[in-house]
Formats: C-alpha cells, structure tokens, sequence
C-alpha cells in the first residue's frame, strides 16, 4: 500500500476491460479510490465489485468518452461523490485494422474521437477543479503506435501520435499551476484489444497487462516536486519496437 495514493481519488476511462481493468485493481490495491468509467458499464461493474469485495473503495459508471457532456458528467458525478478528483487515466481506446482505401470515414472518426478527442475532452473537464487545488495529474495511455508505423493502422497511429503531442503539450502547459502530465507508452498486450482482433497473434511476445499498471501507478504515486512525462513499457520479445 502506498501512502502516496491512500485515499487518491482517480478517474480511469476504459476501466472495464484489459489494462483499464488491471490499472483499476492496481490502484485500489494501493489505497486509491478507483472511478472505473466504460462506454459498456457491465464490465467496470464486474471489476468495480471485484475491488469492494476485496475491501477496496471503487464505483462504475458509463460514458462515451467522446461525447462532451458526457465527459463532462463522468467530472462532475465523481466530484459530487467524492468532493474531489485527483488523478485522470486516459486509457479508452478503439482501433479499426483496414487499409487507407477500405477505411471509412466514419470509421476514421470513431478511432479519433475516442482516441484523441476523448482525452482531451476529458483534461479540458477536468482543469477547472486541479487547477484551483493546485494539484492534480493526467495520465495518457498512449502505444508503440506513437513512435513507429506497421501497415493498415492510419487512424491509429495519427490517433495516437497525436496523443502524445497533446500530452507532453499538456506537460509544458500546467506544469506552473501544479498538475502533472504523464504519457505511458506501451508495448503489446495479452488483453482483448489483442486478442480478439488477432487470434493467431502469438502470445509469447506480449506482456501481462498488470505489469503495465503497476508502471502507471509507479508514475502516479511520485512525489508533488517529481514528475514522470513520459515512460515507456515494452515486452522483452516486443514486435512493434527494435
């Protein structure tokens, strides 16, 4: 248990499902008071039920992160429940694997908005509150995709490259009123974001999404005067890196 999370109170989108899930538990594990938010609320409820049975402190609730008054609900709920809210995860994510000629563009759009637009929507909910306390921290769940291109996976990489643009963006900018910014670049995955869209992906090169998590909460639990802007972290037998 970590001192330095005890009683946090943190805003992790995605949190239904593979890393979300895992950034969730892990959290909770460190004292930290978790907000599992999903587009699909049945799976943050599972894991949100998962942590209080365990004597852990966690609600579920849903939105479409790309969506800005849904965003900005998902804000203002945990601020009614808890009176504050002290670190945001930005980890929903969505992909569409086709080639730039097959890609539609709604599809274009859907990956960009949930990808992109969400995490700033979501920081732009979120400033008002960390900026009056002086305090507070972003983190973005960012991918290989930010820092290196494979074929069929346009939206995702300018999806991603462009959220760690925003991100070392945001670092630079509210550094002065206290807030950290902190971009995780991450490897692949034994989650279904994987998985499901790659069944013959071979397992052995990816890595255990708990590890990433608790690379997240490394981040997270650093001291006020220490930031961490950027951390990446890559399975030994990583295939989207050299």
């Amino acid at each position: 248990m970590s001192e330095l999370l005890h009683d946090r109170v943190v805003l992790v989108t995605g949190g239904g499902s593979g890393l979300g899930a895992a950034i969730c538990r892990e959290l909770a594990a460190e004292s930290a008071i978790v907000v599992a938010a999903d587009l699909r609320v049945g799976g943050a409820e599972e894991v949100v039920r998962g942590i209080n049975d365990r004597g852990g402190r966690a609600i579920a609730l849903t939105a479409d992160v790309g969506e800005a008054a849904q965003g900005q609900a998902l804000v203002d709920r945990t601020l009614e429940q808890f009176g504050r809210l002290d670190v945001l995860i930005n980890n929903a994510g969505t992909d569409v694997t086709l080639p730039l000629d097959e890609l539609s563009i709604e599809q274009w759009d859907r990956v960009l908005r949930t990808n992109l637009r969400g995490p700033f929507l979501l920081a732009k909910a979120v400033l008002p509150t960390m900026k009056r306390r002086g305090f507070g921290h972003i983190v973005n769940i960012a991918s290989t995709a930010a820092r290196r291109t494979w074929p069929n996976a346009s939206a995702y990489h300018a999806s991603k490259w462009g959220l760690l643009g925003l991100s070392h963006a945001l670092h630079s900018e509210l550094r002065p009123y206290g807030i950290k910014v902190t971009a995780v670049i991450v490897g692949g995955m034994k989650t279904p974001f994987l998985l499901d869209r790659f069944p013959d992906i071979d397992v052995s090169t990816l890595q255990d999404p708990t590890v990433v998590a608790r690379a997240v909460c490394f981040a997270v639990r650093q001291p006020q005067e220490t930031v961490i802007p950027e951390i990446m972290v890559l399975p030994m037998r990583e295939t989207s890196w050299p």
